[in-house]
């Protein structure tokens, strides 16, 4: 029932809701109003009877004291001139029928003896016991006892019932045809509106415009909504040329980026050929050089061109990144962290970590991809807390904002830096700590970035010298 009042239209539901509002309001106060004339009318009922009760009791004393039984029956024959009064009597003083009214009513429909005192409602009736009292000496002689029906009360009650039947009709036929007239006052507006953005939905069109009908609220929210028409409108135009600019724009930083990355491995190269060509010297048995220093120098030479071939490495990867296709669906951040947190177990060895992760919203991206941001972002969190007694790395996301995509976070208490350096971190090659202090190739950051910015998010830091930095990222 409430799926398909839901779904009809508004014009019908505000009928509705004013026939439904106005008919619940009258039922109420007919309700009410035959209720208080319920109440009132026992009330009157019972007084009436017990001022009838104390009149027959009066007359009645006489009789009942001298025993005149046909006196008595004289007295309650009077009770004939009340069509409701259905069977009287009364009662000697030890409690015995002393005469009845009518003269043929049995025995069984009469009390067999006086009940206490009062007027009350029994069984459908209203019935009372009042007792009979010689004025002189107050000596109780017997009982009267009164029995009426409530059909006066019925007959009241089926006049005030079709009354208010009859009130009911009219009054909602009345609201059914003032509904359907101040109902357009609001439908027409909303309908306006309804069928302007159902136009700019199917075709796209933020040209149209909705009709506005007064100056009430939903005057103002036509206005809004046509302004948000030429906002988009105008936006779209914009965007549309900001799309061409930014795809030229993209086309050549590519074309730049491949160029720099060959060149980068064509120069880095270079000093690796010789470096390897000078270690291929220093092998040589005609040489001179003592063998612990020759040795020695031979090692240098080899990290140095491991270190440049694993530099070489990170920046194909980083220009490949550029022409690699986002593969978009549902990635569970939580597994992921956990996943590349395993991955450096080897950067973990010898080392009390307190490693903390909240609980991470699902996002939309390239798995991947995002799986390489986390293990660039807690390697580094690793690399820099190693001066640290106790390393503390925690991942989690800022608190929800009203609007925008969630902001991720991954925090340590290493080393920091200085934030006047901060945009330096994500550039190739740049590095904020010398080499013998930190080991790495100055490319990992530039990479996190690189992939951030093709999900359309941003990332940026915060830190202090000595007191931990923080990696702050969103995903479009």
């Amino acid at each position: 029932m409430l799926t398909s009042f839901r779904d009809l239209p508004i014009r019908r539901k505000l009928m509705t809701m004013i026939l439904i509002t106005s008919g619940v309001v009258l039922v109420l106060t007919c309700a009410a109003f035959i209720g208080y004339e319920l109440f009132t009318y026992r009330s009157s009922a019972m007084r009436q009877l017990a001022t009838l009760g104390d009149i027959i009791a009066a007359e009645s004393t006489g009789a009942v004291a001298f025993d005149n039984q046909r006196d008595a029956t004289e007295i309650l024959a009077a009770l004939k001139a009340d069509r409701h009064i259905v069977r009287a009597c009364l009662y000697d003083q030890q409690g015995r029928v002393f005469s009845r009214y009518p003269a043929n009513v049995p025995d069984r429909d009469l009390p067999p003896t006086p009940a206490a005192d009062g007027y009350r409602f029994e069984g459908g009736n209203l019935v009372g016991f009042t007792p009979l009292i010689q004025v002189k000496g107050r000596e109780r002689l017997g009982t009267l006892y009164l029995c009426s029906d409530m059909e006066a009360m019925y007959e009241r009650l089926r006049l005030y019932g079709g009354i208010a039947a009859l009130v009911v009709v009219i009054a909602s036929l009345v609201a059914y045809v003032l509904s359907r007239a101040l109902q357009r006052q609001i439908s027409h507006p909303i309908l306006a509106l309804a069928e302007t953005a159902e136009a700019v939905s199917k075709r796209r069109d933020y040209s149209v415009r909705a009709s506005k009908y007064g100056d009430d609220e939903l005057g103002v929210l036509t206005m809004a909504f046509n302004h948000m028409l030429a906002q988009i409108e105008e936006q779209n135009e914009q965007l549309e040329k900001r799309v061409r600019e930014r795809t030229k724009e993209l086309e050549a930083a590519n074309d730049e980026l491949e160029a720099f990355c060959s060149s980068a491995a064509h120069d880095l190269r270079t000093p690796l050929r010789t470096i390897t060509g000078f270690a291929d010297v220093l092998l040589d048995p005609r040489g001179n050089i003592p063998p612990a220093s020759a040795e020695r120098y031979i090692r240098m030479i080899r990290d140095g061109s491991g270190q440049m071939n694993e530099l070489i490495t990170a920046l194909l990867t980083f220009s490949r990144l550029g022409r690699q296709e986002l593969t978009r669906e549902k990635v569970d951040l939580n597994a992921l962290c956990r996943a590349a947190y395993a991955d450096l177990a080897s950067e973990q060895t010898g080392r009390p970590i307190e490693f903390t992760l909240h609980d991470l919203p699902a996002t939309e991206g390239d798995a991947a991809l995002l799986r390489v941001v986390f293990t660039n972002l807690i390697s580094n969190a690793l690399k820099y807390t190693r001066p640290r007694t106790l390393a503390v790395i925690e991942i989690g996301v800022t608190e929800a904002r009203a609007e925008g995509p969630p902001t991720y976070f991954v925090r340590d208490n290493g080393v920091g830096f200085d934030m006047e350096d901060a945009e330096k971190l994500f550039g190739v090659f740049q590095r904020l700590h010398h080499a013998h202090e930190f080991e790495g190739t100055g490319v990992g950051l530039a990479t996190v970035r690189r992939i951030v910015d093709r999900h359309g998010g941003r990332i940026w830091s915060e830190a202090a010298p000595d007191s931990g930095a923080t990696f702050f990222f969103t995903l479009g």
